[in-house]
């Protein structure tokens, strides 16, 4: 055996000269896919620019000089790549969304709460938005909620002073404007924690928010909508 079974370690053999580009070697993969860190996944032709120590998750149908490297991480490292093969299991902190991944023998999925023999599970997860406050009396965002998610609650951060003529401001779902929260600050760094009894959406489902007292006219926030998903069973 030339390489260790698990992460594919190059082992020194006996009387091998320039021993240290064995050992370097190996110390270079160890210190890739220990406490492993994407910068990307499904990475189709290699980055213009990565950084030393980055590793992408190659997609199914890669291009350039990944082009043989389907579903393997592509390590960059003194100015090129080295290629390693995950194992189901594996798992991964998805750098660029803050995700936790594994690695199921196919695909890198999100890390799940809990897992079924042949599939299926619960995820919790959270959903962010970046919201610049525009002029008016409401505010509906996009969807944060996915449809047939439990809901658990919205969290947020004013992250620039909210200006209009309002006094504070309520924040809920369309069938529930003050689900999450009413009587909100506008100052920077404010902030709302509204959990709520767990609730089903079952269309994909925005936030509203409302200025009391008047509108808003400017300001930016930034909103976290939490909630429960449940998968399915692998296909058959």
């Amino acid at each position: 055996m030339t390489s260790s079974p698990n992460l594919g370690l190059p082992f020194l053999s006996a009387a091998q000269a320039q021993k240290h580009v064995t050992v370097n070697e190996a110390l270079t993969r160890l210190d890739g896919v220990v406490q492993l860190r994407l910068s990307g996944i499904d990475t189709i032709p290699p980055p213009l620019a990565p950084i030393e120590g980055a590793v992408y998750a190659i997609g199914a149908t890669p291009a350039e000089g990944f082009a043989n490297a389907a579903g393997k991480l592509a390590l960059f490292t003194n100015g090129g790549w080295d290629f390693l093969t995950p194992a189901t299991g594996w798992q991964a902190y998805l750098i660029p969304t803050g995700a936790r991944l594994v690695f199921d023998g196919t695909n890198w999925r999100a890390a799940q709460a809990s897992t079924a023999a042949f599939g299926g599970g619960v995820d919790i997860r959270s959903n962010s938005l970046d919201l610049t406050v525009s002029a008016g009396s409401t505010i509906t965002t996009e969807a944060l909620f996915p449809e047939r998610s439990i809901g658990l609650g919205v969290t947020g951060r004013v992250t620039s002073t909210i200006t209009g003529s309002l006094t504070s401001w309520a924040i809920g779902a369309p069938d529930d404007p003050q689900r999450f929260g009413t009587g909100l600050s506008l100052q920077e760094n404010s902030w709302l924690n509204g959990p709520q009894t767990p609730f089903v959406y079952w269309a994909a489902t925005p936030l509203v928010l409302t200025a009391t007292g008047g509108v808003f006219s400017g300001g930016s926030l930034r909103l976290v909508a939490h909630f429960i998903e449940l998968t399915l069973p692998d296909p058959v």
